[in-house]
């Protein structure tokens, strides 16, 4: 009797419900966990049929060349990370290594020699295999940058051509699913054409995450956006090129693949000190608006911060640019809503490009609980603007009455049940949710090896 098993189903399942040719990659941090009350976020947090990809940051790399954690308790929540996978098996993990010591990256040491480059190799594979995590992300933003030498643009080349043959290697000779490799890469025009040898480094690295933000922020004398789709027309100089679409085509035409980049996507935005009563783009200003009472980082505020913002300020539109910002008082802040997001996308269409990037899932209203809009609004946005299918859900159609299928799990365990009126169908409870999930053709649930089966 021939029989599919759970594992296999749902996968089969999902991966029909998922564009094969469009990522949804969604990082996580490891310091988020210590923001207060409401802000406070973890793997809990994290619905796993949200994102296609999950990268979790960051690890780190010590002075024998080998990957480490960074938290006392990043090893736990490794495993609670990849534990989603057992709800969600399409849900790819990836693990960040990267980020900087003293403003140095610890890159700069371990990439000098082929042997200290050998042994970092090594580690990461058996760190990624032995936390059940499925691919790597290199997070060296600026190679030959920022205090490294002008030849760390080579052997950050060198890195990521010896860690693609390796995983293939790695693979080949134990028969497993090779692991994916990403990096995370600069958005800034003049940073990217002198640190990246794109065609190179875009025949290894599986995918690219643009940091299509930050081209704005508080260093500066005068208000701009975070992350602008296009120029404005007060832009002069090297800033005519600080904005998304700058950024992405110069990637294109230095040779970077469309299917391999990803448009970064903000959660969160930056904000400014006025010091004038005019408070239009590019309104004088000095220093940050007052940290946000979460995230408590003067300059930036997380999009939940931004709704409570926003309840009371005045609220414009950069046409332009296809950005929103508030203004109250003194202070400033230029963001990501649902409107600029669906902007975004279209730019993202329109050029093919791989997917969305979207730094990060903590600093979305994840609880729902300060825009009045439900969990992970930007996110979900994000993801019906990209064209995938609906989640696995059994939400009803129009009606007056509760359906009763979308209420199944409400106070049930964590499982798998039976569907008494289709047993062809089967429901999957999880934190108090209902999915609902089909056998495959002319298999029915059994309830007694929670599996598809014959009849």
């Amino acid at each position: 009797m021939a029989k599919l098993s759970l594992l296999t189903a749902l996968g089969l399942l999902l991966m029909l419900q998922i564009a094969s040719s469009t990522k949804l990659l969604c990082h996580m941090t490891n310091w988020s966990q210590y923001r207060p009350g409401s802000g406070k976020f973890g793997p809990e947090n994290i619905d796993p049929f949200l994102c296609t990809h999950v990268i979790y940051n960051m690890a780190t790399i010590n002075s024998f060349n080998q990957m480490i954690p960074v938290e006392w308790n990043d090893e736990t929540m490794y495993k609670d990370l990849n534990n989603l996978k057992n709800i969600n098996p399409v849900m790819k993990t990836l693990l960040s290594v990267g980020g900087t010591l003293n403003g140095i990256s610890p890159f700069i040491s371990m990439v000098s020699k082929p042997e200290s480059r050998a042994d970092f190799i090594r580690s990461s594979i058996s760190y990624l295999r032995a936390h059940n995590f499925d691919g790597l992300n290199l997070d060296w933003q600026y190679p030959g940058q920022n205090g490294s030498p002008s030849s760390d643009r080579m052997k950050f080349t060198d890195l990521v051509q010896e860690l693609g043959k390796a995983f293939e290697d790695e693979a080949r000779d134990t028969t497993k699913t090779q692991l994916l490799l990403s990096a995370t890469v600069a958005g800034l025009v003049p940073v990217l054409k002198t640190s990246y040898d794109v065609p190179e480094i875009s025949r290894h690295l599986d995918f690219m995450n643009v940091m299509t933000y930050d081209f704005h922020g508080h260093w500066e004398a005068a208000t701009g956006h975070n992350s602008p789709l296009y120029r404005s027309s007060l832009d002069s100089g090297s800033h005519i090129d600080h904005n998304v679409d700058s950024s992405l085509s110069k990637w294109l035409s230095l040779g970077a693949p469309a299917e391999k980049l990803l448009m970064g996507f903000a959660t969160y935005g930056r904000t400014y000190r006025l010091t004038t009563p005019n408070h239009s783009l590019g309104a004088p200003s000095k220093g940050p608006a007052d940290a946000g009472p979460y995230t408590r980082t003067a300059g930036l505020w997380a999009f939940y911060e931004v709704c409570s913002f926003t309840s009371s300020a005045t609220v414009g539109w950069i046409d332009e640019q296809k950005v929103p910002y508030a203004t109250q008082g003194s202070a400033w802040v230029g963001y990501d809503n649902k409107e600029s997001f669906a902007a975004k996308v279209q730019w993202l269409s329109t050029n093919k490009l791989g997917g969305a990037s979207v730094w990060t899932l903590d600093m979305d209203d994840f609880g729902g609980s300060f825009c009045g809009d439900g969990a992970y609004p930007l996110v979900n946005h994000l993801r019906n603007s990209l064209g995938f299918a609906p989640k696995p859900t059994t939400t009803p159609g129009p009606t007056t009455t509760a359906d009763p299928i979308s209420t199944f799990c409400s106070g049930r365990p964590d499982g798998l049940y039976a569907n008494s009126a289709d047993q062809t169908t089967y429901f999957q409870c999880f934190r108090g949710n209902t999915y609902l999930h089909s056998c495959q053709p002319g298999l029915v649930y059994l309830d007694s090896c929670k599996c598809c089966n014959w009849p």
